[in-house]
């Protein structure tokens, strides 16, 4: 992978981390365009993922830094009751991570069919959150995190986009729009943080993936600023209930990568 490849990852995942169109998903297509090896490259999607990470924690800092402070005056309140939600929301990506990563993993190989396949269903998500309507919306609760966590440790496969598929299951739970998106993006970060520093520990991020670490560095700046600015705008995009283009984009590119391996 040499630098103009990593940094067109980079800004992919940048800018489909936070649109619900599946990041790894166009990852793994990128890759297969690009004619990156994918066997060697889980390093580099793990690190541009914590790009994006860094960019919601400068996108939602002063949320962040008012949760911490709430948090640590150790009463029940409502940012201990937020911390307590994150934590629920965990556990089934948690069970995932322990115990299915080499299946997940191998997952990722640039098989088109299977990617678009999974891009339809994202796509069927996010259609069906624009359909099922509720008169009230209600907080989060703690049954609710529970079920978004298992959309999110769903999206762990290729094609399922993981703010899609917590996005669109918050809306149809019947939760605020603001709040469901805050949440989404904020129960990504510790999970992706430390699946970045697990692979830090062991090593894989140079000696183990042939890919160099100037390119991860430099897919890592790119999908950092994409992350930025694909943030914010999706924040604005929820709230006005946007989501049918995104579910018409995935079934378009869905389809195409189904149809490339038919061809």
């Amino acid at each position: 992978m040499n630098l103009l490849e990593a940094i067109i990852l980079g800004i992919i995942q940048g800018l489909t981390e936070f649109l619900p169109v599946s990041s790894s998903g166009h990852l793994e297509i990128g890759k297969v365009l690009l004619g990156v090896n994918v066997e060697e490259s889980i390093a580099f999607t793990v690190a541009v993922h914590g790009a994006t990470v860094l960019s919601t924690i400068v996108v939602f800092w002063k949320q962040i830094v008012d949760i911490i402070k709430g948090f640590f005056k150790f009463r029940w309140n409502a940012e201990m009751r937020f911390v307590a939600l994150i934590v629920v929301s965990m556990i089934p990506v948690g069970i995932i991570g322990f115990f299915l990563k080499d299946q997940v993993e191998s997952l990722f190989t640039g098989n088109l069919a299977f990617v678009g396949s999974m891009l339809l269903v994202t796509s069927a998500l996010l259609a069906l959150s624009m359909f099922i309507r509720h008169k009230t919306e209600k907080p989060i609760g703690f049954v609710d995190a529970l079920i978004i966590g298992v959309a999110q440790a769903v999206a762990v496969v290729p094609g399922i986009s993981r703010s899609g598929a917590t996005i669109s299951t918050g809306i149809m739970l019947g939760k605020n729009k603001a709040d469901v998106a805050s949440f989404s993006f904020l129960m990504v970060l510790i999970p992706i943080i430390g699946a970045n520093f697990i692979d830090l520990m062991k090593g894989d991020f140079t000696s183990t993936t042939g890919v160099g670490f100037a390119p991860i560095a430099a897919g890592f700046i790119a999908a950092f600023i994409a992350g930025f600015i694909a943030c914010k705008w999706m924040i604005s995009l929820v709230k006005r209930g946007k989501l049918i283009w995104f579910a018409l984009y995935c079934f378009i590119i869905g389809a195409i990568s189904i149809l490339s391996t038919l061809l």
